[in-house]
Parts: C-alpha cells; structure tokens; sequence
C-alpha cells in the first residue's frame, strides 16, 4: 500500500517509537518527583555492563561495577547542578549534541525499516547514476612541443613512426590503462577525461587539451559506464535507499516539529543607501 512508503507515515511510526524509547530509559517515579533523589536501577545497571563488555570484552567484577555506579552518581550530581547554574544554557555544543540525538534518533528508525527487494530493485531503476559503474578508457598519449604542427605530428603516427621519437620530453606515462575520469583528470587536468570520450578508438587523432599542453592521443580500449547486476550491488542500494530515508524522515520530522511553535523571524532589512559602496 502506498501510503505505508509515504514519509509523514514514517513520522508516525518515529513519534510512537520516540516517545516509547524515552520512557523506556526515564520510566516515572512511582515515588514522586525528588529532584534531590537519584536512583541507579537495574536498566542502569544493564547499561553500565553493556558498555564495559562492548569496551574490555568480559563483564565487570563486583569492584569494577560499583566504581561506574560511582562514577554515574558523580556525573548525575555534577549535570544537576550544572542545570541549576543555568550552564545549559547557551551552550551550543549542548545543543548541538542534543540536535544530534534527536536525528539520532531518526536515522535509528531509517535503519530499522527492512525493504523487499521489489522496493531496492525500483529505487535503483530510478536512480541508475548512483549504482553505474563509471566509464573508462585507456589511451597512449604524446604531449606535442610548442612549435609542432599536430598535423603533421598525427601523420607521421598514423604511418607507422614510434611515438617515443615525437612529441616534448615529459615525465607523463606514455600509455594509460583503462581509467575513470577522476584517475585521468586528476594526472592531466579537468576536462581531459571529457575530451578522451569524444574521440575514435584505435587511430591517433587531436588535439586534446591537458594541463601541460596540447596532446595527440590514441584510444587503446574504452568501457561504458553500466548498471551491474541488482545482486551484485543490492546491500549498496539498501544502503543507500536506507540514507535517502533519513532524510525524508528527518525533513518530515523537522517539519512536523515546527508546526508546534510560533517562529517569529525578523522583518526583512533594508540595506541603507550607501552602505554597499
């Protein structure tokens, strides 16, 4: 059904999951608020172990348990009292860290959500430049001196002459293997790779613009760019289905969230004349 793929659905699902984690982790005091009162229970506990087995790969002993205990209560104490200083306050790493869990908490449901392959299989048919593998070519190149004619540079090539008896001296390789734009850019300059694309397979042709100069060039092999095989790539689109839901997510989540306050924005200023010059 469509509207289970809709992401204000999603928002939904997210609220009910939000909210259930929160009170998970905060259950109410069956005793009251105290806010002088702290109490280390049995989730803590299980946390705290967690954590210590994830770290040294074994449970803690009784000691070691009771020293992160302490050290929770010390964190506890010194977090209350910093609140009530008002040194939350203002701070913008603290907002950002809190910004960070609530998407946190979002990109938590995105990678929950378990898609069938009819859904990865449309996604990736739908965008086909995220999954192609990018083409290639591979090429021999001469990079011509300043006073040579390309012409006569291409007929002498085209009729049999070596191509290491032409051409400027040059540290550049003489031959480059099959390669993507990014390889043959980044060794002759942007924009080579497009110019490379244009040109015939198998005769010296040019010129080709490079960084260094201008070259005449031979195309030994060329691989279009293609789509491999959805069960080659299906954990990448997962991947990459399961990023493009956070986002929607946490676009729909903003969205909703803001609808909860009244945002007042300043009133467009008016520069004053001059004031540019």
């Amino acid at each position: 059904m469509r509207f289970l793929r809709e992401p204000l659905f999603h928002f939904f699902l997210l609220g009910v999951a939000i909210f259930g984690w929160f009170f998970w982790l905060n259950p109410a005091d069956p005793n009251g608020s105290d806010s002088n009162r702290i109490v280390i229970d049995s989730q803590d506990i299980a946390r705290l172990t967690a954590q210590f087995e994830a770290t040294w790969r074994r449970p803690p002993t009784e000691a070691e348990l009771q020293g992160l205990m302490n050290s929770l209560v010390t964190e506890e104490v010194l977090v209350r009292e910093a609140q009530l200083l008002g040194l939350d306050q203002g701070d913008g790493a603290i907002r950002n860290r809190l910004a960070q869990k609530m998407n946190f908490l979002t990109t938590s449901v995105a990678q929950s959500i378990e898609p069938d392959d009819e859904t990865l299989r449309a996604y990736m048919d739908q965008n086909p430049e995220r999954f192609a593998s990018p083409p290639r070519v591979a090429f021999e190149q001469v990079l011509l001196k300043p006073d040579e004619e390309t012409r006569d540079v291409l007929a002498a090539l085209n009729t049999g002459a070596d191509p290491k008896q032409l051409g400027a001296a040059t540290l550049l390789p003489a031959e480059i293997p099959l390669s993507i734009a990014a390889s043959v850019d980044g060794l002759l300059g942007r924009g080579t790779f497009a110019q490379l694309a244009e040109l015939p397979e198998g005769s010296w042709s040019g010129p080709v613009q490079s960084g260094y100069g201008l070259h005449v060039v031979r195309l030994t092999g060329r691989e279009p760019g293609a789509l491999p095989p959805f069960e080659e790539i299906r954990e990448r689109v997962l991947q990459d289905w399961r990023s493009k839901q956070s986002e929607e997510l946490t676009a729909a989540q903003v969205q909703s969230l803001k609808s909860k306050y009244e945002i007042v924005l300043p009133e467009p200023l008016t520069p004053r004349e001059g004031a540019s010059q």
